[in-house]
C-alpha cells in the first residue's frame, strides 16, 4: 500500500494543534501532529501502545510520573494506559505510531 501525503486530510484541533493521518491498516497507525508555540497535547490515556519520533521543534513531555524536555530526533514510548501529554516550547512536529489503530481518530 502506498499513502501520499497530498490524499491526505489535515484536521484542526484547535489551540495551534494540527493531525495528519498518514496511513493505517490492520493493526498500525501512523499519525502527524504539528504543535505551534505553547501548544499542549493534555494529559490523556488511551489503551493503544504508542511511539512517537520528534520531526522537529522542542516539547516538554510527560509520561507517567516522569517529565523531560526532547528535541528533533528523540523517540518516546508510552505503555498502554498511561498517562501523558506535552507542551510545545518550540514549533515542531511529531510522528505518532499506534497498535491497535485509533479507531476514534477514523471516526473524526
Amino acid at each position: 500500500m502506498f499513502c501520499f501525503k497530498e490524499e491526505t486530510v489535515l484536521q484542526d484541533l484547535g489551540a495551534g494543534v494540527t493531525r495528519r493521518i498518514l496511513a493505517h491498516g490492520g493493526k498500525m497507525m501512523a499519525v502527524e501532529v504539528t504543535f505551534g508555540q505553547d501548544a499542549v497535547g493534555p494529559l490523556h490515556s488511551h489503551p493503544h501502545e504508542q511511539l512517537t519520533y520528534v520531526l522537529s521543534g522542542r516539547f516538554r513531555f510527560t509520561i507517567g510520573d516522569e517529565t523531560h524536555e526532547v528535541k528533533a530526533g528523540d523517540t518516546l514510548y508510552k505503555k498502554p494506559d498511561v498517562v501523558h501529554g506535552c507542551v510545545c516550547l518550540e514549533p515542531g512536529t511529531l510522528l505518532d505510531t499506534f497498535t491497535p489503530q485509533r479507531e476514534d481518530f477514523l471516526a473524526d
